[in-house]
């Protein structure tokens, strides 16, 4: 009986995932810092990259359920800066298909690198980038110590160092 009813459920969220919309902000819509307060405890460093780059949201019918923002950083390298789910829609595969979806609108506007830093305290952060493709590249060590005033933990880890993965996206 459980098998039947972990089918089911598992059938919903994947109904409910098909359901899911990703799209640009549009102009009338308000920057969601909510969700991208979220990834980013710092709303000076968000309003800044969000002003710099192209902020994409996910839906679920009306309901504004994630956000991504992508930046580019050169003519050939564009960064996920900040990749957010509202808490009640977590775990059900949302980040994930944000994710995929700034690959493919980086792949799309012409960028040969995509990247993505997250904190070393950022555990399930981490697997996800790497299910998506991402490998790592580098760490900038004591980032989130000289960037950010308050101490961030996370998995009973404090965040002190910025690990920076990359995915390359076409041959020169």
């Amino acid at each position: 009986m459980i098998g039947v009813l972990n089918k089911g459920i598992s059938k919903n969220r994947e109904d409910e995932n098909d359901m899911i919309q990703i799209r640009p902000l549009s102009h009338d819509q308000s920057v969601p810092m909510d969700l991208l307060l979220l990834a980013d405890p710092s709303t000076e460093k968000v309003l800044a990259y969000v002003q710099s780059g192209s902020c994409y949201v996910a839906f679920h019918k009306q309901d504004m359920i994630g956000v991504y923002v992508l930046t580019p950083l050169s003519q050939q390298t564009v960064e996920i800066m900040n990749v957010a789910v509202k808490e009640s829609w977590q775990g059900r595969g949302i980040g994930k298909q944000l994710i995929r979806h700034a690959i493919s609108a980086a792949k799309a506007a012409g960028f040969h690198t995509i990247e993505i830093g997250t904190g070393n305290s950022s555990i399930h952060q981490l697997a996800l980038y790497q299910k998506c493709g991402f490998r790592m590249a580098s760490i900038d060590h004591d980032f989130f110590l000289k960037h950010y005033d308050e101490p961030i933990y996370e998995n009973g880890i404090q965040c002190m160092d910025m690990v920076r993965l990359s995915i390359v996206l076409q041959a020169d």
